[in-house]
């Protein structure tokens, strides 16, 4: 018996699993093939889902039906794709590419791309700020916000199954989001609800995040609007981060001030900023309260270099801090210097890790209508480098999101 189960080439399931895994593309040996070679019968396809590889051995593995059907529609194919060869260059940068669509590997989901964001963060990968540590190698796909529907799941990621919509972070140094495809880890992809459509999903992650992080964990506001009442000051309140900031700050014990350009205040007053400055005003220029109110912290969400620490520290109360979402270097050396003295007001700089649950919360508020992703403008992936350039421009209203 053992000799004839040696002869039909036979192996434990635990040795076909180090090689193959459910769900997705045969990922270590299937790399070796010609796309030729799936056209041409290597694959048996039994009716109960029987897989054998004709190739230097003969691999069993049982696939259900759907599982199999994920295995034949993306092996060998391409996809459309944006990516650059090098750092900047900017929109003008960017390449249309086809590319071979990922495969998904242990604790990761295959994901078709319905709606990417942009953020700052993809801007500042691009100009070569975390040179030589991102991107990991050339070209580069950028984007890792993304939304859209599972349709292919590596071992270890079996709570998501093919069909599921989610909304997910993509890894910063492969990115991947302004494609048709992208994998996403597990970890870092939650469910998403029908109450939320794929572009106010998108926007989300690496924008709504840094904005739950500096009101929740950095200024100590509650969302449920329990604890001490706050004032609380949100710098470039349209934009991608400070929209949503507005609108977590509000659902805290908190009186809001915030800043933005003349032509968004009536916009930022929707979200519920109770007073708002025009920042090219004086009184902006100078983010003095309009009710005098000094502010127990700042979400500070204008790009480096911004605003100086000698605007913020007399309108700071006693022990007031400035939650710095973008740190520059003068920013880094006035956080040393007010760390050094044991000054009570001092300025944080905000280093954000994505984190699942977190983003779960959000999704949360967002379905129960307590959050929203305001969009400023919808690019088709053929046109991304539109979405790039005003993304550079730094004006937007909300979120860019750009579409497969």
């Amino acid at each position: 018996m053992k000799r004839r189960e040696r002869r039909r080439g036979r192996r434990s399931k635990t040795e076909v699993d180090d090689e193959l895994y459910y769900g997705n593309i045969l990922d270590v040996e299937i790399r070796q093939f010609e796309r030729a070679d799936f056209e041409s019968n290597h694959y048996i396809f039994e009716e109960e889902g029987l897989v054998k590889l004709c190739m230097r051995k003969v691999i069993q593995v049982q696939l259900s039906k759907n599982r199999k059907y994920n295995l034949l529609q993306y092996l060998g194919k391409l996809m459309h794709a944006l990516q650059y060869d090098s750092y900047g260059g900017g929109a003008a940068g960017l390449k249309h590419v086809e590319v071979p669509v990922p495969s998904a590997k242990k604790d990761e989901v295959l994901i078709k791309v319905e709606a990417a964001s942009l953020n700052p963060y993809d801007l500042n990968i691009q100009k070569g700020v975390a040179r030589p540590f991102l991107p990991r190698s050339f070209p580069y796909i950028p984007g890792i916000d993304i939304a859209g529907e599972v349709v292919a799941v590596g071992p270890g990621a079996e709570n998501f199954k093919t069909g599921d919509k989610v909304v997910a972070v993509l890894s910063a140094s492969s990115g991947g989001g302004l494609a048709e495809f992208a994998v996403a880890k597990k970890s870092l992809s939650v469910a998403r609800p029908p109450e939320i459509s794929a572009a106010e999903a998108a926007g989300l992650p690496i924008a709504g995040l840094p904005a739950y992080e500096a009101l929740t964990q950095c200024a100590g506001v509650k969302l449920d609007g329990s604890g001490n009442r706050k004032n609380i000051l949100i710098t470039a309140a349209s934009g991608g981060v400070g929209h949503y900031a507005v609108q977590l700050a509000k659902l805290g014990n908190t009186y809001v001030t915030a800043t933005c350009g003349a032509r968004n205040i009536e916009f930022v007053k929707s979200l519920g900023a109770d007073e708002v400055l025009d920042y090219k005003t004086p009184e902006g220029a100078a983010l003095k309260s309009p009710s005098g109110k000094k502010y127990d912290a700042v979400i500070h969400c204008v790009r480096a270099p911004g605003i100086p620490w000698s605007s913020f520290e007399p309108n700071l109360s006693e022990n007031g801090k400035v939650i710095h979402l973008t740190p520059g270097p003068s920013a880094m050396i006035t956080f040393a210097v007010k760390k050094l003295t044991f000054s009570k007001k001092q300025l944080v700089p905000l280093i954000v890790t994505p984190n699942g649950e977190k983003l779960k919360h959000l999704v949360n508020l967002a379905k129960e209508g307590k959050l929203k992703t305001v969009i400023d403008s919808k690019h088709p992936l053929s046109n991304a480098e539109d979405a790039w350039a005003k993304a550079i421009d730094g004006h937007a209203t909300g979120k860019i999101i750009v579409e497969p």
